[in-house]
């Protein structure tokens, strides 16, 4: 079993998808790749990979403004009881690897109508099983359990590994 770090992360925003548009916008996109979108984080000068569904779920997965550490954020339009920097217990088990941490609430500092959480790892293989691994199970100490597909993180990964190679120039 592994141990997470938490932080909240305020630069990024849910939804970047439908909000990464104009020339002046602090993210914009950088490629696809199998179904998730590679974005640049203009002001940080990093990278972070998002995929969402036709339920209003969104996952994203980026680094700190100092890269010294990965984020797994999941966002939800569904009605929740997260509150914003609510710290909470969370297990999290990538096809069986176990980590534990604490993930902290995010609710109106983010896109109208999302909220959820971030969890942070420095763990190199927490990284590598988001992309080798194919489903991540969350169980929140305070909420039931849910399952995020990993398809296609492992190229969206690499593609973002790339990306952060280019922005460091």
């Amino acid at each position: 079993m592994f141990n997470l770090k938490t932080l909240l992360i305020s630069a990024a925003v849910a939804g970047l998808a439908t909000t990464a548009s104009a020339d002046d916008a602090p993210f914009s996109q950088y490629g696809e790749a199998e179904g998730w979108i590679v974005f640049v984080d203009n002001e940080k000068n990093s990278c972070l990979i998002e995929k969402s569904d036709d339920l209003g779920h969104v996952v994203q997965m980026g680094l700190t403004k100092d890269r010294g550490v990965g984020y797994v954020g999941v966002f939800t339009t569904a009605e929740t009881d997260i509150k914003r920097d609510d710290a909470q217990a969370v297990l999290i088990s990538l096809d069986g690897n176990l980590y534990v941490g604490e993930a902290k609430g995010m609710r109106g500092n983010i896109t109208k109508g999302y909220s959820g959480g971030y969890v942070l790892s420095d763990d190199p293989q927490f990284v590598e099983d988001l992309a080798r691994k194919h489903v991540m199970n969350v169980f929140p100490e305070k909420a039931y359990g849910f399952s995020v597909n990993l398809a296609g993180t492992y190229k969206a990964i690499e593609m973002a590994r790339a990306c952060n190679a280019e922005q460091l120039g």
